[in-house]
């Protein structure tokens, strides 16, 4: 790490700061600290390498509104996800483990961030920053919450029922079965979610396997009728049989509304 700024740095961080900019990008500097674009590269790469500044993607950076003593900088979460999101022209909303972690189902921390996004798709680090960006289309987001995180700073996390749904849904990805449903059941009976809202959310966001699924256990937990009404009117026609646990053992009643097997384990 780089304890101490030379001139060229100095300058790139003073430039910043006088025009209130956290990013700036390749081809930017050559004017105003009168350097040829080989000093330009050179310098963004010495400071990146020192710590000073984050690689958004190539050609953009992320520089700090005041360099830490020492001179090594990281950016936090929001600032990260939000540069590369803007940058991109995309919508997105944080998902899975992070998600689950910041309503209290799980109290595992993350150490990559997972979002929905309609633009990019893979793996990005920003400084020390993780993501893993899941391309959905427009249609596949929504049900949000914004939080305002630090040094200003705003970061959209699906919604709570949101991100019981996507624990179910995106079981596959996000390893979220059976415990999503020991989650769900736990906040219909506290009240912290309703039925007809996470039937709503699934309706608009489900395929015939959630619904299928979510619609069982809320005939379990008692639901109004016309919300089990509402899903069972969004599946298609079929004798098919899934099992509530994909990928366990499939013995436990079937439920044959739903054509769902309990095979959770409780």
């Amino acid at each position: 790490m780089k304890s101490t700024l030379g001139r060229l740095e100095s300058q790139l961080i003073a430039y910043c700061q006088m025009r209130g900019k956290r990013t700036v990008a390749t081809g930017e500097l050559l004017a105003p600290l009168q350097l040829t674009a080989k000093q330009e590269r050179e310098l963004l790469s010495r400071m990146e390498r020192g710590g000073m500044i984050a690689r958004v993607r190539r050609g953009l950076y992320l520089v700090p509104s005041r360099l830490p003593l020492g001179g090594a900088w990281v950016p936090d979460e929001a600032l990260a996800i939000n540069t590369l999101m803007r940058d991109a022209g995309a919508t997105y909303q944080v998902c899975g483990p992070a998600a689950f972690n910041f309503y209290g189902f799980d109290d595992q921390i993350p150490n990559r961030l997972i979002a929905y996004n309609d633009r990019i798709s893979g793996d990005r680090t920003i400084g020390n920053i993780e993501l893993t960006l899941i391309e959905v289309s427009e249609q596949r987001l929504g049900e949000t919450e914004t939080v305002q995180a630090s040094f200003g700073e705003a970061i959209t996390y699906s919604s709570r029922t949101r991100t019981l749904f996507d624990a179910v849904y995106d079981w596959a990805r996000f390893h979220s079965l059976p415990r999503g449903y020991r989650w769900i059941r736990n906040d219909l009976r506290t009240g912290r979610v309703d039925a007809v809202d996470l039937a709503r959310v699934t309706v608009a966001f489900g395929n015939q396997g959630t619904i299928r699924r979510i619609g069982a256990l809320l005939e379990e937990e008692q639901a109004p009728p016309d919300t089990l009404e509402e899903l069972q009117s969004a599946l298609n026609q079929s004798k098919s049989v899934i099992a509530a646990v994909p990928g366990a053992s499939r013995r436990g009643s079937l439920n044959k509304r739903w054509g769902v097997i309990d095979n959770e384990d409780r």
